[in-house]
């Protein structure tokens, strides 16, 4: 049990500092008021955990520690999606209910696409 919850916490850990500095961006790029380094963050974990999923299903080079270490680990620690709510409810309180329906259309289609990318391409290349 010490081993899983090391495995998931270091991937976290990791994670979330990538997280960190890829959010980063949203001090220096303006899109309709939306937090784009948020969004960047939310779809590429979503291309990765897709990626990821792909891999797990068709090798069996993921073993249970590596899935645990990056799917559940890194990709829970790297997306943000209580951030993005709580970025939704800034929105809100701005009054910037465009940005809110842009910002959580497009989290949710980019995000999909993501892991429906990512899975694909786990599938061609293996």
């Amino acid at each position: 049990m010490l081993k899983t919850i090391l495995l998931i916490g270091s991937g976290g850990f990791i994670g979330s500092v990538a997280r960190f500095y890829l959010s980063k961006i949203n001090l220096y790029i303006q899109f309709f008021s939306i937090p784009v380094g948020t969004l960047l963050v939310n779809v590429l974990g979503c291309f990765i955990i897709g990626f990821l999923t792909g891999i797990a299903e068709q090798r069996t080079i993921l073993t249970a520690e590596w899935r645990l270490f990056l799917m559940v680990g890194f990709c829970g620690g790297f997306t943000t999606f209580s951030t993005f709510a709580n970025e939704n409810l800034m929105l809100m309180h701005n009054g910037l209910f465009p940005s809110i329906l842009l910002y959580t259309g497009l989290s949710i289609l980019l995000g999909f696409l993501a892991v429906y990318l990512g899975f694909n391409l786990a599938n061609t290349i293996l």
